[in-house]
């Protein structure tokens, strides 16, 4: 993984990233009223606006503590064939597996199950999320923030990334890319409004600037420097 740093270069421009600390949010917190507090005060023209998908999904109630979870024994079950990866538990954990089943259904996630299992016979990885779809990939498992109380809750994947990030960059004038990043080099947009480039804020965000730990820096500002 490359080092963090302030600055970067992206299609031969250099951009600094602007990390901004908030308080710690919850499902009462609407986001427009986070970013109008924490983040417009610093913006100026030709910025982008970053927001990190998981404190995006706990302003919608999307946290989930684990002791309220009821796990069935098809999560307990498919949730010991999950590999291990570097950037996390995923859906190896039955709670984060049944917060999967939740959202998609068991009937999709056997069959991903069933594909991906396929996929690994064949030397494919990645066959399981691309049947899953998206909103499986996006859960977080408990422990994978350790801010309390997220520490000991499943947070699914915000609801809607696309229509929000364009409701909030029409809202505050500034294109706006929701973003789900690991500190590994993953760095992909999810939602993106008011003309923000997929390609342009993967790139200028792939060394999570942000963080994954206890920073509280769910908003970044992206500037042209100069």
């Amino acid at each position: 993984m490359a080092a963090k740093q302030a600055e970067i270069v992206v299609y031969g421009n250099t951009f600094v990233r602007i990390p901004l600390k908030t308080r710690i949010l919850n499902a009462e917190d609407e986001m427009l009223d986070i970013l109008r507090e924490y983040a417009l005060p610093h913006m100026k023209a030709g910025d982008i606006l970053t927001i990190s998908e998981s404190p995006l999904a706990i302003t919608q109630g999307r946290a989930v503590p684990v002791s309220e979870l009821k796990i069935g024994l098809l999560a307990r079950v498919l949730s010991r064939f999950v590999a291990k990866v570097p950037y996390g538990i995923g859906l190896r954990s039955p709670s984060s597996m049944q917060c999967a089943i939740d959202e998609t259904g068991s009937l999709r996630i056997l069959f991903a199950a069933a594909v991906g299992a396929m996929g690994k016979l064949l030397g494919r990885k990645g066959d399981f999320y691309r049947v899953a779809g998206m909103q499986a990939a996006l859960v977080d498992a408990a422990s994978t923030s350790p801010v309390p109380p997220y520490n000991e809750t499943v947070i699914k994947g915000p609801k809607d990334p696309q229509r929000v990030a364009e409701a909030l960059a029409e809202a505050i004038g500034y294109p706006v890319a929701i973003m789900d990043i690991n500190d590994i080099g993953g760095s992909w947009m999810i939602g993106g409004g008011g003309g923000v480039s997929k390609h342009f804020i993967e790139a200028a965000m792939k060394d999570n600037p942000q963080g994954q730990g206890d920073e509280l820096t769910p908003l970044c500002i992206v500037r042209p420097k100069g």
